[in-house]
């Protein structure tokens, strides 16, 4: 009733289950692959997100020809809101009003920010000649600048185990004056 056993040279030959041991091989580069793919695509989206925030909070500030502070709050959270479903602890917004003279010397007329945003200058700082682009804020104009950042911190940790900084910053012109007024 049982087989006698076999010889090596049988066992070598037997085809048996070669799919199986390939699989064993194959299925630990494959599991990398799709956390990395995923881990990847969840950042991406967080910087898609981060790019929106600052364009649109931005954008909101410079259609009106006034910043109150109930408007700002507004921004803020609207900000805050375009984020999800990622988590806002680490997001960073700042909106500033920069002018320039008839020289060319960018002044920073009103600064906002949510979450102390490091690089977010304060009101009356005078700009350098690097920090606004050349062609951005023409000699006795007016711009807004908004400028976001957020650390993304993967919830799989697999293939990103530290945290991301990503920054964005955009600029825009008012549009519904000259320049936007911040008021109380």
């Amino acid at each position: 009733m049982s087989k006698p056993p076999r010889s090596l040279k049988g066992f070598w030959r037997d085809r048996r289950g070669v799919s199986a041991v390939e699989f064993a091989l194959i299925a630990p580069v494959l599991v990398i692959l799709y956390c990395g793919l995923a881990e990847l695509t969840q950042a991406m989206m967080a910087q898609r997100r981060l790019s929106n925030i600052a364009s649109s909070i931005g954008d909101l500030v410079a259609q009106s020809a006034q910043l109150s502070n109930a408007r700002r709050d507004d921004v803020f959270t609207i900000g805050a809101t375009i984020m999800a479903p990622f988590p806002t602890g680490t997001l960073r917004m700042c909106l500033v009003s920069v002018s320039s003279d008839a020289t060319g010397r960018d002044t920073v007329d009103w600064s906002e920010n949510r979450n102390s945003h490091a690089n977010c200058p304060a009101a009356g700082t005078v700009l350098g000649a690097n920090v606004i682009p050349t062609g951005v804020l023409p000699a006795n104009q007016s711009v807004v600048m908004a400028k976001a950042s957020y650390g993304y911190t993967s919830p799989i940790k697999f293939i990103l185990p530290s945290t991301l900084n990503f920054y964005r910053t955009f600029y825009l012109r008012p549009r519904k004056s000259d320049k936007v007024l911040r008021v109380t």
